[in-house]
């Protein structure tokens, strides 16, 4: 299983928020680009990153940070939020973007993930943000009426090949991640899962890793030191 610390961004800031809530923000440090050198020379390879501002704006509002923390930190990189047209996904793919990753635009405009999706292939993947097993979107403010699942199954039709999946009343709670979502997910899916929101110890990351998931993102527990990356990064390969 791979291990993807996070950064959100937000003011050019890292950040993390409590359960998606932008009134509750810690910041954590105002140099993005070292905060993932830290992550990459701890063993790390791969870095998810969130642009909090471009998933409230609909629009890639840090573009020009990402390349930086890209140029710099050497990880591959996974980005998401506000990523609703093409040039947008253009953009980040010519920065060196492993993959770029559709929350709102995935739900909203179905036949424009699609045409992404057989244009792109798997540098589209698609972050599916569950509350109350419906999936949320713009930033976690709005909640659809599209339940989990059926979302996922749809987006396995059309040749999605990898998804993260969070569960906010999980996210940057440290109370543990939903390992029962998880199991069921990779029970009925064929697609790339990985787990976000909760991940808050080793047993939660080698609970995930058991299960066969493809992946597991580390925020709020790396930060506060309740989970080292270096460890993390051995219980994953266990």
């Amino acid at each position: 299983m791979h291990i993807f610390p996070a950064i959100d961004l937000c003011g050019g800031q890292v950040v993390r928020l409590y359960k998606g809530d932008y009134n509750q923000k810690t910041v954590y440090s105002d140099d993005p680009a070292a905060f993932a050198r830290a992550f990459y020379e701890a063993g790390a390879e791969y870095l998810h990153l969130v642009d909090l501002d471009g998933a409230k704006a609909g629009k890639a509002v840090n573009l020009d940070l990402i390349a930086s923390v890209i140029r710099q930190s050497r990880l591959q990189v996974e980005v998401g939020g506000g990523i609703r047209d093409e040039e947008t996904i253009r953009q980040y793919i010519d920065i060196g973007v492993l993959r770029v990753i559709l929350g709102t635009a995935a739900l909203k405009d179905r036949p424009f993930l699609t045409a992404m999706v057989e244009k792109y292939g798997d540098k589209i993947a698609v972050g599916v943000d569950i509350r109350d097993g419906m999936v949320a979107t713009h930033g976690w403010t709005e909640t659809s009426t599209v339940p989990c699942m059926e979302f996922c199954h749809w987006l396995e039709s059309i040749g999605v090949s990898t998804i993260i999946c969070t569960d906010i009343s999980k996210d940057g709670a440290m109370s543990g991640t939903n390992l029962g979502l998880y199991h069921d997910m990779v029970g009925k899916l064929k697609m790339n899962i990985t787990a976000s929101g909760g991940v808050s110890s080793l047993a939660d990351v080698r609970a995930l890793a058991a299960d066969n998931l493809y992946g597991a993102i580390l925020g709020k527990a790396l930060y506060t030191g309740d989970v080292d990356l270096r460890d993390a990064l051995t219980a994953a390969r266990l």
